[in-house]
C-alpha cells in the first residue's frame, strides 16, 4: 500500500478486515482472498491494482455488499455491513454505494437519462426530481446534449459517463469502479480518469479505482495492490 498525503486525517469512510473467499474449483476450492484488508478515507480517490485474475473484483464486490465473504468483517461508518439485515443491506446499497463496471451494463431500451435515473427510481425519488439530478449530472459530465439518445448510439466514453451518472444519482459517499477504462481508447480512458478526478474534487465522493493498469494506479492519493489474496503492504 502506498501513501502520498501523509497530512490526510480524514476520517475512515470503509474498513475492510481479513476478508477471505474462496469458490469452487473441480474438487477442490480456489482461495481468492485470503485475509485482505484496506482503509478508504471521506473524500479520496484510491486505486486498487494486481493482475487479472488476483480478486479484484471479488474484494470490490464484498466491499459495496454484492458478495459475502466467507470471513472477515467490512465496516462503512462504524456499521458493520454483513450484519445488516436484508433490507438494510439492499437500501445501503443502493444509497450508500455507487457501482461503475468495466461494461456499462445499459438498459439497451432505456435512453441516457432513462438509464441514469433508475437507481433513484428504486430509492422512491420522483421521477421529475430524478430527471433534474440526472441533468445537472448529464451537465457536469459533458453529455447533457446525449441524454436522450440510447445507449447504442453513445460512443463507448459516453456510456461510461452515463454509468457513472447513474452511479451518482443517488449521492453516495463511496463509488467502487471495476475497470472502468478497460474498454476504451486511450484518449477516453484519460478523459474519463480527469473526470473522476475532478468530481472527488468538486463533491467530496470517494472513489475506490480497480485496474491492472499500472498508471490508474498512479493516480490516487492512495494505492492499493492486491497479491496472493492480500493487499501488499
Amino acid at each position: 500500500m502506498r501513501m502520498t498525503d501523509n497530512k490526510d486525517f480524514r476520517p475512515a469512510l470503509l474498513t475492510a478486515k481479513n476478508i477471505s473467499k474462496r469458490f469452487p474449483w473441480g474438487e477442490e476450492y480456489l482461495d481468492v482472498l485470503t485475509g485482505a484488508g484496506l482503509e478508504l478515507r471521506s473524500g479520496e480517490l484510491a486505486t486498487l491494482s494486481g493482475p487479472s485474475g488476483s480478486g479484484k473484483s471479488t474484494l470490490l464486490y464484498i466491499l459495496g455488499g454484492l458478495e459475502r465473504p466467507d470471513d472477515g468483517e467490512v465496516i462503512f461508518q462504524n456499521e458493520s455491513v454483513w450484519r445488516l439485515e436484508q433490507s438494510r443491506l439492499e437500501r445501503f446499497r443502493n444509497k450508500k454505494i455507487g457501482f461503475v463496471f468495466q461494461m456499462h451494463y445499459l438498459m439497451p431500451d432505456f435512453t441516457a437519462i432513462e438509464n441514469a435515473i433508475i437507481p433513484a427510481l428504486i430509492a422512491g425519488v420522483p421521477r421529475g426530481e430524478a430527471i433534474q439530478k440526472a441533468e445537472a449530472l448529464f451537465s457536469e459530465l459533458a453529455i447533457y446534449n446525449r441524454r436522450d439518445h440510447y445507449p447504442n448510439q453513445l460512443s463507448g466514453g459516453e456510456q461510461q459517463r452515463t454509468a457513472i451518472s447513474r452511479a451518482l444519482i443517488n449521492s453516495p459517499e463511496l463509488v467502487l469502479a471495476d475497470e472502468p477504462t478497460g474498454n476504451l481508447d486511450k484518449e477516453n480512458a484519460n478523459s474519463l480518469l480527469k473526470l473522476v478526478n475532478k468530481l472527488v474534487e468538486t463533491t467530496g465522493v470517494s472513489f475506490l479505482i480497480a485496474s491492472h493498469d499500472s498508471k490508474v494506479a498512479e493516480l490516487g492519493s492512495r494505492a492499493f495492490r492486491l497479491a496472493a489474496g492480500k493487499i501488499e503492504s
